[in-house]
């Protein structure tokens, strides 16, 4: 009987991998696939539901990076994350302690703030966008540029 219950957890886990296309569930079907397997041959629910947990962690653990790394290699960023390491022009003195700062990136105006605190960065500066924090660019002074 346990082994219907691992073939429905297979096409579960299938069915939300094929939906989300992202390398989530096919770890967790395949310790499901060996759990179904193992239970043709014991009748065993707390073994099968132990090996379903090791393999699947196992596999999570050891092929992920391996298939994150060829899978995501075509991968194309998008939205903010294009803009991290691109260069801006600071529109409006960047004051973290003032919480004033514009940088135009691309011919958007984007509020930002220094990476370093203590740094004010002056109007006309070129900056180098090294993180996105919600709706604020965090840059710094581009010394290379200058």
């Amino acid at each position: 009987m346990n082994s219907i219950y691992w073939l429905i957890a297979l096409a579960v886990f299938l069915v939300i991998e094929i939906i989300t296309l992202g390398l989530t569930t096919i770890w967790f079907a395949g310790g499901a696939l060996i759990a179904f397997l193992l239970s043709l041959i014991v009748d065993n629910s707390i073994l099968e539901f132990v090996v379903f947990i090791i393999v699947s962690f196992v596999l999570l653990y050891f092929t992920r990076p391996i298939a994150q790394k060829y899978f995501n290699k075509q991968r194309i960023k998008t939205n903010y994350e294009s803009l991290i390491g691109r260069d801006g022009k600071v529109i409006e003195k960047i004051d973290n302690f003032n919480n004033t700062g514009q940088v135009i990136v691309n011919g958007q105006e984007w509020t930002a703030r220094a990476l370093i605190d203590q740094e004010i960065i002056e109007t006309g500066e070129k900056v180098v966008i090294r993180e996105v924090s919600g709706v604020k660019l965090i840059v710094e002074a581009d010394v290379e540029g200058m």
